[in-house]
C-alpha cells in the first residue's frame, strides 16, 4: 500500500506542475504545441538526472524513486497530450507543425535524459 502512496503523491504533484508550467510556456498563444513539447523535455532530463544519480551514486532510496521518477515526473511528462495535440495537426493539414512536434518531441526528450546523464555524473 505504501507504494502506491509515494506514486500517488508525487502523481498528485506532478499533474499539477504539468499544468502550470504548460500552461505557462505556453501562454504565447501560439498554435505550436510548445507547453507539451517544454514539459517533456524538461520531464526526459530530470528523469535522466535522477534515474542516473540513482544508478551511479545510489543517492535515492527506494520511496524516493517512486515518488519522484515514476509519481511526480511520469505524471509531468505528457507523451498521451503530445499524441493528441500532434493528431490535432494532422487533422488541420499543419504538416509543417506536425514534423516539428514529432522531431522535436523525440530529438528533446532524448537530449533530456542524456544531458541528465552528464549532470548526474558529474555530481
Amino acid at each position: 500500500m505504501s507504494v502506491l502512496l509515494w506514486v500517488g503523491a508525487g502523481g498528485f504533484l506532478g499533474a499539477i506542475l504539468r499544468y502550470l508550467v504548460s500552461g505557462w510556456v505556453q501562454g504565447s498563444g501560439t498554435q505550436f504545441p510548445l507547453g507539451t513539447l517544454s514539459v517533456n523535455f524538461l520531464g526526459s532530463f530530470f528523469l535522466g538526472t535522477l534515474m542516473f544519480l540513482s544508478e551511479y551514486k545510489g543517492i535515492l532510496s527506494e520511496e524516493a524513486r517512486l515518488f519522484l521518477c515514476i509519481g511526480l515526473l511520469g505524471s509531468f511528462t505528457t507523451m498521451s497530450t503530445f499524441g493528441y495535440e500532434t493528431f490535432r495537426l494532422m487533422d488541420q493539414g499543419q504538416w509543417g507543425l506536425v514534423s516539428a512536434n514529432v522531431i522535436g518531441s523525440v530529438v528533446l526528450t532524448v537530449l533530456g535524459v542524456y544531458l541528465g546523464r552528464v549532470l548526474a555524473l558529474q555530481l
